[in-house]
């Protein structure tokens, strides 16, 4: 048997097993066996302490050419100092690793090579890592094909790093939409969620609500009571004529010159992060703001103000957060240049003897 069918071979039975056993069964073990803070070699960090260490992060690697040829990578490894350095404490790294699965839905051996040298680099670095498998767009327009290929990721990922630091942390998927309704969104949760318990039990994972992790969807989201290693997640992009306008990939929202600041505004921001608090009380379940920015083209002084409040209104309520993104788009460093955004950089992070 060649190495990539041992590979989906095992894969296979951890997704079985997880369908097998039902999320019902799962759930009811877990209380049963109530695992403390050790599994094997690894030792797994309480959610809220760990969302608590997160603080201030941001987006890196979405659509890097490295990912096919390392010859060619935006990102290098050497970035994550640099992260660090400039007050940052966790990365999420943005994979599309759908793109490299073979007919057997295992992952290509060079892809998984470059994870691991990010992987590294990062943890390395004193970051707090997220993994987040960010093919939301296949998997909002085809749920069959989708469910097959992210608990295939999940079966080889997650056993690959079952005893890398508790700063390693997974991330289910991005933005589930459109044909991954709400409902059938919980139903996959029930599903690969097993898949990484299996070899994670107690490692953090990130889990956030339908409708692109949308935070009026968080009251539909169906979390297994149980299980207290989650960290919810929402974006927030809000308003969208404001944060898209120019944007090549969302036409509808023309460049206006829309600004942002006015007390309508803000006190529209404060009323939706308090609904996330209030259902982060509720559930007693941490918050990670996932994403969140404003595109090049909105005028530079609204921009500014709106990454500072969303991050401030963040921090105030106990919430981490990751800027989307370090490059490509929504930039705070200027690859080209060699250089950080300074008045993005600031806004998410205020100088010493700056008050935020």
């Amino acid at each position: 048997m060649k190495p990539s069918s041992i590979m989906m071979s095992c894969a296979a039975l951890l997704f079985a097993a997880a369908v097998t056993t039902g999320c019902t069964e799962l759930t009811k073990n877990m209380a049963n066996t109530s695992p403390g803070p050790e599994s094997g070699n690894f030792v797994g960090i309480d959610a809220f302490v760990q969302v608590a260490e997160m603080g201030r992060g941001v987006n890196v690697l979405s659509e890097d050419p490295g990912w096919t040829d390392p010859a060619k990578a935006r990102f290098k490894p050497e970035y994550f100092k640099k992260i660090h350095d400039a007050g940052f404490g966790t990365v999420r790294i943005v994979m599309q690793a759908f793109d490299h699965m073979d007919m057997y839905y295992s992952l290509e051996a060079g892809w998984l090579h470059r994870l691991d040298i990010m992987v590294d680099a990062a943890l390395d670095a004193g970051l707090t890592v997220i993994l987040d498998e960010h093919d939301y767009l296949i998997c909002g327009k085809d749920v069959a094909i989708c469910t097959q290929k992210l608990n295939a990721f999940w079966a080889q990922v997650a056993p690959r790093y079952k005893n890398k630091s508790a700063k390693l942390i997974f991330e289910i998927l991005n933005e589930p939409h459109e044909a991954f309704t709400p409902e059938l969104w919980n139903a996959q949760i029930m599903q690969t969620l097993p898949v990484i318990r299996a070899t994670n039990p107690v490692r953090n994972v990130i889990i956030g609500p339908g409708s692109w992790n949308s935070l009026s969807l968080l009251p539909k989201l169906e979390l297994p009571v149980t299980d207290r290693h989650i960290i919810a997640t929402f974006h927030y992009y809000a308003p969208m004529e404001f944060t898209h306008q120019g944007s090549p990939w969302v036409t509808q929202f023309k460049l206006t010159g829309r600004n942002w600041g006015s007390d309508a505004d803000i006190a529209q921001l404060n009323k939706d992060f308090d609904a996330v608090k209030a259902w982060s009380n509720e559930w007693n379940r941490p918050i990670l703001l996932g994403e969140f920015g404003a595109y090049e083209t909105a005028p530079m002084d609204g921009r500014i103000r709106y990454t500072s409040a969303l991050a401030r209104a963040a921090e105030a309520r106990g919430f981490a957060w990751a800027y989307w993104q370090f490059d490509k788009d929504f930039v705070v460093y200027d690859i080209d240049k060699d250089a950080w955004v300074e008045p993005i950089l600031h806004a998410l992070i205020p100088p010493a003897g700056v008050a935020p």
